[in-house]
């Protein structure tokens, strides 16, 4: 019997719009009201994402601000991300979800499968990173320094960071897939001691992290990227996927957590 997920593909938004639709989501799909669900998109205008715990200290606001760009906290772990110029997944599901069931990595490891698959079907020969890093091997903010554990990575760059969270009502694990543009960007928006540390530290991420573009050396267009990890979920967990829309149940609830959590201080600077 085929598994029937749905399928959203929702328009560029900004920041706490995003992460507060994961969470609506999430809790929709835990009490059953919503079908689990893969779900593909980008921001606008590009967003600083920080991990659940990490310090807010982290974040450079006179910089991050004269850029125009947004800063939220993530619902999951992890250091900090830039988000432009990518492709984004979320899913989510109940916690006794066959896909979900276990540990974290063994729930990682299974979506990582599709994952592999999708980024091979655009030309890059892309591995699952089989081990954890070493003990104190990612000390900085920015989350693509070193991959994590079945995160997917090309010639041992990483290529796509992964996070999870797991709730009472289900599981959310949501990942940025970068497509091209200069990932060191995301130095410029962090607090470094001096500029000769943040110059290292954009020097230590191209060493260390890659885009679509830099290994295939042109671009991918966003709605390829998207149709082939749609197709990879499908082919490789054995799901139907179906196009689908946010429920007004799961928007208005949206609308609250952006007004209440996301989009506020006490959430964004609660670290």
């Amino acid at each position: 019997m085929t598994d029937t997920w749905r399928l959203l593909i929702t328009p560029p938004a900004r920041g706490a719009w995003n992460m507060a639709v994961d969470e609506a989501v999430l809790a929709a799909a835990g009490r059953g009201d919503s079908p689990p669900t893969l779900r593909l998109y980008a921001w606008s205008p590009p967003c600083l994402s920080l991990g659940y715990a990490q310090p807010f200290s982290d974040v450079d606001m006179e910089r991050l601000t004269a850029r125009g760009w947004d800063v939220v906290r993530r619902p999951t772990g992890g250091r900090a991300i830039l988000h432009t110029d990518e492709l984004t997944y979320s899913v989510t599901a109940p916690l006794d979800h066959p896909l979900m069931h276990g540990t974290i990595l063994e729930s990682y490891r299974r979506l990582a499968v599709a994952l592999v698959a999708g980024v091979r079907a655009l030309g890059i020969p892309v591995e699952m990173a089989e081990h954890m890093p070493a003990l104190g091997a990612a000390k900085g903010p920015v989350c693509f320094e070193v991959p994590s554990a079945y995160e997917i990575v090309v010639d041992g760059k990483k290529l796509i960071g992964s996070a999870q969270a797991r709730k009472q009502e289900g599981v959310l694990q949501h990942g940025s897939f970068p497509l091209h543009g200069d990932l060191t960007r995301i130095t410029q928006v962090l607090f470094f001691a001096d500029e000769q540390a943040r110059s290292a530290a954009a020097e230590k991420l191209l060493r260390r992290a890659t885009t679509a573009e830099m290994v295939l050396g042109h671009p991918i267009p966003w709605e390829t990227a998207a149709q082939v990890l749609a197709d990879a979920f499908q082919q490789e967990l054995g799901l139907r996927l179906e196009p689908g829309e946010l429920s007004s149940q799961e928007r208005a609830r949206a609308n609250e957590l952006v007004q209440n959590k996301y989009a506020h201080p006490a959430w964004t600077e609660r670290a």
